[in-house]
């Protein structure tokens, strides 16, 4: 199915590795130019090599970290000056570290609350006016289905979380109007670096290798996901296309998810 998404510019956040580089795959094969944001420049060139091989007509690399307001300023205006503007965003970052409610600390929380609420907020206020005026625009959350239903142990991204979903809930209302449509895609558990660096963590608190330990929550993950396995970062970028497409123009204020069944409830 042809998404209609050719030369259409998209700004990915995280786009070289993970969940940010699923999508911005699905894009690149969808024929969409591209702007990938990270923290290492060769990684970022390298990147940029790979989606250009799978049908991007450009792709460029911007080092940009999501701790900093002044770094997404500059990652939209390198993003525009790049491609002549922003057609779709994908606001994606890393997660904070594993710990329970009782856990968390308010420096933490000071600390993430930039990462996964200020920051993708200043750089969408940044962005969002000019899709506006042109009347078309996407806006894509890489989200959690933690931010339905809360994930044992993950308790600053289930609280972080749900502040960046009620923030695009309200705004998308205010922008549908013009032709921009905003939604979460929530991930399941997918087999990405994350979840190998979650494996490594319970490696060191068990004193058991890595591969046991990757096993060990691969097990516990499989056991309550209706697919009877996890997911793969292929699984998922392609609905991220899909989201930025004229085909999903009417689904806005949504949170898709990707999970295998994972989530129970109907809503």
């Amino acid at each position: 199915m042809d998404f209609g998404l050719k030369n259409r510019r998209a700004l990915v956040m995280g786009g070289t590795k993970g969940l940010g580089r699923s999508i911005a795959d699905a894009l690149a094969e969808e024929g969409a130019v591209l702007t990938i944001s990270g923290r290492d420049q060769a990684t970022l060139d390298e990147a940029a090599a790979a989606l250009r091989a799978k049908g991007a007509p450009n792709a460029i690399g911007v080092v940009a970290d999501v701790a900093s307001g002044e770094a997404m300023d500059r990652l939209a205006e390198a993003a525009v000056a790049a491609m002549g503007g922003v057609d779709i965003l994908v606001l994606n970052h890393g997660g904070p570290p594993q710990c329970t409610a009782s856990d968390m600390t308010e420096a933490d929380l000071v600390k993430w609350f930039q990462h996964i609420v200020v920051s993708p907020i200043r750089i969408a206020n940044a962005l969002l006016p000019a899709m506006r005026a042109r009347g078309w625009g996407r806006i894509i959350v890489v989200g959690s289905t933690g931010m339905q239903q809360p994930i044992p142990n993950l308790a600053l991204s289930n609280t972080l979380r749900a502040s960046i979903w009620a923030w695009l809930k309200t705004m998308s209302g205010e922008v549908a109007k013009d032709g921009v449509t905003m939604n979460v895609l929530a991930p399941g558990t997918i087999l990405t670096d994350r979840t190998r660096d979650s494996a490594a963590a319970l490696g060191r608190q068990k004193n058991i290798s890595f591969e046991d330990a990757l096993a060990e929550r691969m097990a516990g993950a499989v056991a309550q996901i209706p697919a009877g396995r996890v997911g793969a970062p292929d699984e998922y970028g392609p609905m991220g296309a899909f989201l930025a497409s004229d085909k999903a123009g009417y689904i806005t204020g949504s949170m898709i998810r990707v999970d295998g069944g994972r989530i129970r409830g109907m809503v």
